[in-house]
């Protein structure tokens, strides 16, 4: 499965940005879709995942503010992030695994969203 992030970009603290991951290479809409952070100097965190069923979990530094979405006809998810803030600042991952299966195994490549 080959994950490609789009949509990163900077922004001034209270804006918005939508990033959006695009799946080929035989993805399944049952599969758990997740986003993740690297914030400068600190490890990959989780921010956002939905699973095949729908069932959402989110970080509690972007809940009310972020909201992932899944479109498993486009085989897209997206990130919609609101309310931005400097802290927000990192680089941003899409990543995939089965969801019954608690690694991740398949990584985009990052897009970074700066709030400044």
């Amino acid at each position: 499965v080959q994950l490609v992030e789009s949509g990163g970009g900077s922004v001034q603290a209270g804006g918005s940005l939508r990033l959006s991951c695009a799946a080929s290479g035989y993805p399944y809409s049952s599969d758990c879709m997740g986003w993740f952070r690297r914030l400068p100097g600190q490890e990959r965190e989780g921010v956002a995942a939905i699973a095949g069923d729908g069932r959402i979990n989110y970080a509690d530094s972007v809940k009310g503010r972020f909201t992932i979405s899944r479109d498993g006809a486009k085989n897209i998810i997206a990130l919609q992030m609101d309310s931005l803030k400097p802290e927000d600042t990192a680089t941003y991952y899409c990543a995939r695994r089965f969801c019954g299966v608690p690694k991740w195994t398949s990584w985009g490549q990052g897009t970074q969203v700066t709030v400044s």
